[in-house]
């Protein structure tokens, strides 16, 4: 599904791998069904890949992981959330390039 940098979010591990994350962690709010999000996960894998150790990138699956989805109120993929210090900081809906995701983390 991912590369070996991207993390697999749940809704069973979200708390202590995104909200308790020491690092600065990517959100990639996905569906198996969803063509731009297919377009993205190269994207978000590049990423992963480039700040190993400085950023934490994971997908969670809207579907598998619905709680989740409900409570950051995702109506669109893909949409990806990054979270400091266990809260939200940056939001993007829809497909985007490598440089606006560095944008949004504030690595840019």
């Amino acid at each position: 599904m991912a590369g070996k940098n991207v993390h697999e979010f749940t809704h069973t591990n979200f708390d202590s791998e995104v909200l308790q994350s020491d690092l600065p962690v990517l959100v990639d709010f996905t569906a198996t069904w969803c063509g731009p999000c297919k377009a993205l996960a190269p994207i978000v894998e590049k990423l992963a890949d480039e700040y190993e150790g400085k950023l934490k990138v994971g997908k969670l699956d809207i579907d598998a992981s619905r709680p989740i989805a409900e409570k950051y109120k995702i109506r669109s993929v893909p949409t990806v959330l990054v979270f400091r210090g266990g809260q939200k900081t940056g939001e993007h809906i829809g497909l985007t390039t490598r440089d606006k995701l560095v944008k949004l983390l504030g690595l840019a």
